[in-house]
């Protein structure tokens, strides 16, 4: 689920599902309605997206995953999941992501969707992604949201490839987090980012942010259109994914 609550203009959205706040079929439809009222209100100024407790989100709920018993119905999530991404990676407000704890897969991918990643300073905290270790391809979505946060292939080469677990710090180093604070500075440094960005005459911001995601958006609508990615799904039903989906549930 996604608890959700407004204040002072500013809608704060937190993962809040099981031991790692997975993230469920809910959750997306949740955070859908959360990027149109931040679309459609003039009065909502912009979203903080964070985590119940000590994790950001440790990705898409499993059981959810391995509940999925025909290719249809694999189609039908992603096809919602990728335009809900897409939606919240083009939202017209500021998206800044507090992480306040780790942010693996799934939950790294959203926390790339937004605009700006706020990290707790804590050393046990990782960010990563572990899509290849469980034989899971990233979607078109997925994966353009992820490129468009690195400053280079090789960056995200190494990142997807080498299944890659990053502290805070490497994370800054590597790019995609942007500041480290400490735990009583997340939250308040994250509103002070949002209306630093929006509250400027004429909100300068939406615009500005348009023509810098617009194409990358267009490019990844326009490969799903165009594109045979559903077959791509037949993985969840290999065994050898299953399987290994299977082992990392039994260690939560």
């Amino acid at each position: 689920m996604l608890n959700v609550r407004n204040e002072e203009g500013i809608i704060t959205a937190e993962f809040d599902h099981g031991k790692v706040n997975s993230i469920t079929r809910e959750t997306l439809l949740t955070l859908s309605e959360v990027v149109k009222q931040a679309n459609q209100d003039d009065a909502v100024r912009g979203i903080i997206l964070t985590g119940a407790g000590r994790t950001f989100s440790g990705g898409f709920d499993l059981p959810m995953f391995l509940g999925f018993k025909t290719l249809p119905e694999i189609v039908e999530f992603f096809n919602e999941e990728e335009e809900i991404l897409i939606e919240l990676f083009m939202c017209k407000k500021p998206v800044v992501s507090a992480i306040n704890g780790h942010a693996i897969a799934g939950g790294l991918i959203l926390a790339m969707a937004s605009d700006y990643r706020i990290a707790k300073n804590h050393p046990k905290i990782n960010l990563g992604m572990s899509e290849i270790k469980l034989g899971l391809p990233l979607s078109l979505a997925q994966s353009g949201v992820m490129r468009f946060g690195f400053d280079s292939d090789k960056k995200f080469r190494d990142m997807m490839y080498f299944g890659k677990m990053l502290t805070v710090v490497q994370a800054q180093e590597f790019g995609i987090v942007d500041e480290i604070v400490e735990e009583a500075d997340l939250m308040p440094r994250a509103k002070k980012v949002v209306s630093k960005w929006i509250d400027n005459p004429g909100r300068a911001f939406t615009k500005l942010k348009e023509g810098l995601k617009k194409p990358v958006a267009d490019r990844m609508r326009q490969r799903i259109a165009q594109e045979d990615w559903q077959t791509s799904l037949n993985c969840f039903f290999n065994k050898d994914v299953r399987g290994a989906l299977e082992f990392v549930m039994s260690m939560m």
